[in-house]
């Protein structure tokens, strides 16, 4: 098998779906597969260039007339938790973390199924199975982890919340995440990201990759709240949002 370059790298353009962050568009994606030996240099260029890896693909918007979806990361070793993040952060002292290998569970498995049914109810993810899900999470080229999140407060030490994280060379990917819904309270999905920052920060690397986020759509406000951010601007590169 020829081993896929940069040069040699085909592009593919998805027919025009409904956009799932802002109704009465049509959303098209550009992608392209990872495959062979030189998958994760070719994974780290595309990301920095705005790319996100779902399994074995890698995609962009590429929507008619509208720029709205942007790629962000965090300056992980700039980021300064304000009070709001430190009482996270407190609120969740008796959440241990475990990063393990890519490999699907059971137990993954029922989080996510009561997680997209009281976040996503009707939405396409729903209808997977855990052969689905194991294929999202094991179906990866790259380096990648998951990392689990357990309740030490209750004495069975439940999973609470889980990230599905590409390891980048200037940082970490989060690919998906998702936790308990009963324990909305906690702030699980802020905690996540404020683990990936201090895990970046102790590896001394610098970026967390958070996707996409769209300015107007209420689903993506809470990505625009962790700065310093940066933004995928095409051409010109990664800037500064201000």
């Amino acid at each position: 098998m020829t081993d896929q370059t940069p040069e040699n790298t085909q592009l593919f353009l998805t027919a025009a779906m409904p956009c799932p962050y802002l109704p009465g568009r049509q959303e098209r994606k550009l992608f392209t597969h990872l495959t062979g030996r030189r998958a994760a240099s070719l994974h780290h260029l595309l990301s920095d260039n705005g790319f996100r890896r779902s399994q074995n693909l890698i995609y962009r918007p590429a929507c008619d007339g509208c720029s709205a979806c942007q790629s962000v990361r965090i300056v992980a070793q700039e980021f300064v938790p304000s009070a709001r993040y430190r009482r996270i952060r407190k609120a969740n002292a008796d959440i241990a973390v475990e990063v393990c290998q890519p490999r699907a569970t059971a137990e993954q498995f029922a989080l996510f199924k009561r997680y997209l049914d009281a976040r996503h109810a009707g939405g396409g993810m729903t209808q997977m199975s855990f052969v689905d899900y194991e294929y999202m999470v094991e179906d990866t080229p790259v380096q990648t982890v998951v990392v689990e999140y357990r309740l030490t407060s209750h004495p069975q030490r439940p999973l609470v919340a889980v990230a599905l994280t590409d390891v980048m060379p200037d940082g970490l990917s989060m690919v998906y995440s998702f936790y308990d819904p009963l324990l909305d309270k906690r702030g699980l999905g802020n905690l996540l990201i404020l683990d990936h920052i201090e895990q970046v920060k102790l590896a001394a690397l610098t970026y967390v990759y958070l996707g996409y986020w769209v300015k107007d759509s209420p689903k993506m406000a809470y990505k625009g709240q962790f700065r310093p951010l940066e933004v995928q601007r095409g051409p010109l590169g990664w800037r500064r949002l201000e």
